[in-house]
């Protein structure tokens, strides 16, 4: 079984490891501080637990604060350092000069050009982008991104072992702002802001017609099997009458920007989008959430 090594002990980098630990990978996880290493072992088989997984997988987690000792013999290693190019590009830089030349080379960058990342790399073609979800182990996607230097072959590599890891691993076959999934979230997002910026309706009017319409049947019924299902030709006709009259902008939303100036970040600060978020409201949110991922998961993995 292919050797893991995870750059990056913090929340998602914890979590990455501990999706290759319980299927058996052996994973070398590297923080440099190793206060953060002591916690892992602790937090992993808690999760392991709550799961219904064997702690003892945890075991699988060797621990490194050296950079070279974690990605030693590794097959993959996954980045997941802070989002700073130039921290990105010498990291990249040092680990292919660590690792073999078969040794894939992965980002687990949100908002990162993977072609960018790679650029002070001399053999471009072992970079590719592994993008998680947090929290990664309750999220099933991971998306593998091709840049234009990739191996097809190491990318294919990847998606297999990210299969084997329990992912639903897909293959974004060009270095795309965004990548697939974020440029899909964000797209409603920014006509979700655009209904409340321009008095369509408010926030809560909002998430309530997504909740309770296409959001609904989301899980069963995709976008584009939805449009299948209905018919292109009705698709088609659709756009022509509301696709001139949907929020295209491609600056962030006035109401957003004015949001940020006046310190109302949702949460962090008590008001955003919503008013009033209380900390029992901001657990009830969360809450909600973890127990309903949880449930997903359980009934996936039936």
């Amino acid at each position: 079984m292919e050797k893991i090594a995870v750059v990056g002990a913090g929340m998602m980098g914890q979590g990455i490891a501990e999706v290759f630990a319980a299927k058996g990978f052996p994973v070398a996880l590297y923080a440099r501080r190793q206060e953060v290493l002591d916690q892992v072992h602790a937090k992993a088989r808690a999760n392991l637990k709550l799961f219904g997984i064997d702690e003892k997988a945890a075991e699988n987690i060797s621990l490194h604060n050296k950079l070279e000792d974690a990605v030693r013999d590794a097959d993959l290693v996954i980045e997941n350092a802070a989002e700073d190019l130039e921290v990105k590009q010498n990291l990249f830089a040092q680990m292919e000069n660590m690792t073999g030349k078969d040794c894939i080379l992965a980002s687990n960058t949100s908002v990162k050009p993977i072609t960018d990342i790679g650029a002070k790399c001399k053999q471009r073609n072992r970079v590719v982008g592994t993008h998680w979800w947090n929290p990664p182990y309750l999220i099933p996607l991971v998306e593998v991104v091709q840049t234009e230097f990739a191996d097809i072959e190491m990318i294919h590599r990847t998606i297999d072992i990210l299969k084997r890891a329990g992912k639903v691993a897909v293959h974004c076959k060009r270095d795309v702002a965004g990548f697939i999934a974020n440029r899909m979230q964000h797209a409603l997002w920014r006509e979700a802001v655009s209904l409340v910026e321009h008095g369509i309706c408010d926030a809560e009017t909002v998430d309530l017609c997504v909740k309770n319409s296409f959001g609904f049947r989301l899980p069963v019924l995709a976008p584009l099997e939805n449009a299948d299902l209905v018919g292109t030709d009705l698709t088609l006709a659709i756009h022509k009458g509301v696709l001139a009259h949907i929020e295209d902008s491609h600056e962030p939303s006035p109401y957003l920007v004015d949001l940020v100036n006046k310190g109302e970040l949702g949460m962090k600060t008590g008001k955003g989008f919503y008013e009033g978020w209380t900390p029992e409201k901001m657990q009830a949110v969360r809450s909600r959430l973890s127990t309903y991922l949880l449930e997903a998961n359980k009934k996936r993995n039936a």
